[in-house]
């Protein structure tokens, strides 16, 4: 087996309940040490494993991961728009995002859940309470429109922030989910430094408005770039902003271009255990009291000895 394109098949575990992440790229998903960390806390019999799927192969991957035993799945990027489109059954949670991270077996049905807002707001709370900035005041910028961009959305609303700007390199994938979520903001990506003036028509931020909370929910944090550049990152911040990148695991170049701006630089490897925690309590047991700093902490050791 190629070490970079990892196949779990529920056959091989005897014994266990069987569940996964399926991605690409995958090998670095940090999933399994949190799903296990769960599983041994709550003494719970399950295995948990990767899957690597070709980006015309997801839907092949995940039934076949399903016809042989598996009992649930993980979606990340870039499958959450297929694996939502997939499922038979969907959660309020997934209808509104429009995407899925979560497929799981149900009576017989494949159901898709959205636990990604969930985990997002989780986290986003504790960050907004250190930098002392109220929900309801919050000016908030999403970088990029994909899969990832729509699960936070409506969470983020829910929460009151004060306003929601979405900015992507295709305007009218922005334009789609303004029209979806009423009160979101798109901006065209190359337009995103604003104007001086703005007009009714105009797409462009007026004196490049400064932002609380820039969240790029774009997957450049997997390679070596960022959606914006340095310049235009420091017109658009202030000394409290976050600047939270949805990749985890690494400094993105997104990171440490804000880090080197004094600009507190976020991952997303809190999103991750809290809409994982979510996830497992969906599949196991919903009276399950999970211990997540202990899976944080786990987690973030998991680098260290990789």
């Amino acid at each position: 087996m190629d070490d970079l394109k990892p196949q779990l098949n529920p056959n091989d575990h005897p014994g266990k309940d069987v569940y996964g992440v399926i991605g690409n790229p995958i090998v670095h998903s940090k999933s399994p040490v949190i799903h296990q960390f769960f599983a041994e806390q709550t003494k719970q019999p399950i295995h948990y494993g990767r899957i690597y799927a070709e980006l015309k192969e997801f839907k092949v991957k995940a039934q076949e991961f399903f016809a042989q035993g598996g009992k649930g799945l993980n979606i990340t990027v870039p499958f959450k728009l297929e694996a939502y489109e997939m499922a038979h059954k969907k959660t309020a949670r997934a209808e509104i995002a429009k995407a899925a991270n979560v497929l799981w077996i149900k009576d017989g049905e494949l159901w898709c859940d959205n636990t990604d807002g969930v985990g997002f707001v989780r986290d986003l709370e504790r960050l907004l309470k250190q930098q002392n900035i109220k929900p309801q005041e919050a000016r908030v910028l999403i970088l990029g429109a994909g899969g990832a961009a729509q699960g936070v959305i409506d969470p983020l609303m829910s929460l009151g922030i004060h306003s929601i700007s979405i900015a992507n390199r295709t305007f009218s994938k922005a334009q789609d989910l303004a029209k979806q979520f009423p009160g979101l903001h798109a901006i065209a990506l190359d337009e995103l430094s604003g104007a001086a003036n703005k007009s009714e028509n105009s797409n462009k931020l007026e004196n490049a408005e400064k932002f609380d909370l820039i969240l790029n929910a774009t997957a450049t944090g997997l390679g070596d770039s960022s959606p914006i550049a340095k310049e235009l990152l420091q017109k658009l911040a202030h000394s409290k902003t976050i600047a939270y990148d949805m990749v985890y695991g690494k400094d993105t170049q997104f990171m440490k271009d804000a880090s080197s701006l004094d600009i507190l630089a976020v991952d997303g490897l809190g999103m991750l255990v809290q809409q994982a925690a979510d996830a497992f309590i969906t599949w196991r047991n919903p009276n399950l009291a999970l211990d997540i700093d202990g899976a944080l902490q786990a987690t973030r050791a998991s680098y260290l000895s990789a």
